[in-house]
């Protein structure tokens, strides 16, 4: 549909409740949404009035990477509709930054999250987890894989790429779990998020100079030649950092779904020439977070779809809905591990993609080499419904992992 034939019949205002989800079952409310056209109106459980939803995957990959879309402009209107129940962005942090601040910003640790970048940490990262499962096998099932592997494993990993010292991961793991949940309430969020912000000015600014390739050495490299302010240094590590623990989460939703579907499962182990074309299936397919993530807001009127979405308005996308969307995956409900071309928008698009898309790939294809050829017979110690999602969280994932092997 043109801009010449815009209609200015609003869709109604839909409210997204918060909901608390388990295992890796599809948000109804989001597929509502979906079946009531590719952009619709919703009200999500905190902030104030309403917001776009767009849905369909070619409107999703156009808002995020349209500069007319702006994060930065949120900051002066923190009032707008929400999941998260308190807004605690600090002015200047990447995920609020458009360019060129933004790409200035994540120019400055690129080299940690090249390909080169991630090959250097990946023999560390495969020791780690080796000796992680050793500890496994030696205390006997059984255990829960969420607390004996798939949380320890990724904060080693981001911590080891950071250039944190092993000493501090789990004040790092911490402070992460304190900014990611909502059921502690602002203040909570708030001093965990000034903590590691405080630690990491501590840790960058020791490294003016530096010629280490971890990013705090980067960041402490580029604040030393003017390139950014230790403050967007401190912003950006404390991202990067709190980023780097959502594989504890993917990589928890994966293997409930390998182990409630043995037959995905007994695949891999017999063909493990697929395994990196299967993760990223599987993660086309499991629903990372409840609801939707940052919003951006229009600075002039833009028609899609035959809607006209006025300066000022806020607008969501669903990496979720893109990710199912038929014209683009055929049988999206349907996990096809031979799908190619699999074009999907798990870690974002645009000038906001994850940065650390590459390491999560590289953390999830060893922990599936890891855990399905050393344990063959791993299963669920628990019925499927046992398994205890987490509750009042912005990002999905088992609470726990109970298995026996």
């Amino acid at each position: 549909m043109t801009e010449e034939t815009i209609t200015e019949i609003l869709p109604p205002i839909r409210h997204w409740p918060a909901l608390d989800l388990n295992g890796v079952d599809f948000d109804p409310v989001l597929t509502e949404l979906m079946r009531e056209g590719p952009l619709t109106r919703i009200q999500l459980p905190n902030g104030e009035g309403w917001a776009w939803l767009v849905t369909r995957y070619e409107d999703v990959r156009m808002v995020t990477n349209d500069p007319r879309f702006s994060r930065e402009a949120v900051m002066d209107q923190p009032e707008v509709t929400r999941l998260a129940p308190h807004f605690i962005p600090a002015r200047g942090a990447v995920g609020f930054l458009d360019p060129p601040d933004h790409t200035r910003l994540r120019r400055s640790v690129a080299a940690a999250f090249t390909a080169r970048g991630v090959e250097r940490v990946r023999e560390k990262s495969r020791r780690l987890l080796d000796e992680l499962v050793d500890e496994l096998v030696q205390d006997g099932p059984p255990a829960d894989l969420t607390a004996t592997v798939l949380t320890p494993f990724p904060i080693a990993v981001i911590c080891e790429l950071m250039g944190v010292p092993a000493a501090d991961r789990q004040k790092m793991h911490t402070w992460t779990q304190l900014i990611l949940s909502s059921s502690h309430g602002a203040s909570v969020s708030e001093r965990a998020r000034n903590e590691m912000g405080a630690y990491f000015s501590d840790l960058v600014g020791l490294r003016e100079g530096s010629t280490g390739e971890d990013v705090a050495s980067l960041l402490g490299a580029a604040v030393g030649r003017g390139e950014v302010t230790l403050q967007e240094a401190v912003g950006l590590a404390v991202l990067l950092q709190i980023g780097g623990e959502a594989v504890t989460n993917n990589s928890g939703q994966m293997f409930y779904l390998l182990l409630t579907r043995p037959d995905l499962a007994d695949r891999l182990r017999a063909e493990p020439d697929i395994r990196p074309r299967a993760i990223d299936e599987l993660l086309r397919y499991i629903p990372h977070r409840n609801a939707v993530g940052l919003s951006r807001i229009a600075l002039e009127d833009v028609g899609i779809r035959g809607m006209r979405i006025r300066a000022g308005d806020a607008v969501y996308v669903s990496y979720l809905s893109a990710n199912r969307d038929p014209d683009v995956f055929p049988y999206p409900d349907t996990i096809d591990f031979s799908r190619s071309p699999n074009p999907h928008v798990s870690f974002g698009f645009g000038p906001h993609y994850c940065p650390g898309g590459m390491l999560a790939r590289m953390e999830s294809e060893l922990l599936v080499d890891a855990l399905l050829d050393r344990l063959p017979d791993l299963r669920l110690a628990v019925p499927a419904e046992q398994v205890p999602f987490r509750k009042g969280a912005l990002i999905r994932g088992p609470e726990a992992l109970p298995v026996a092997w």
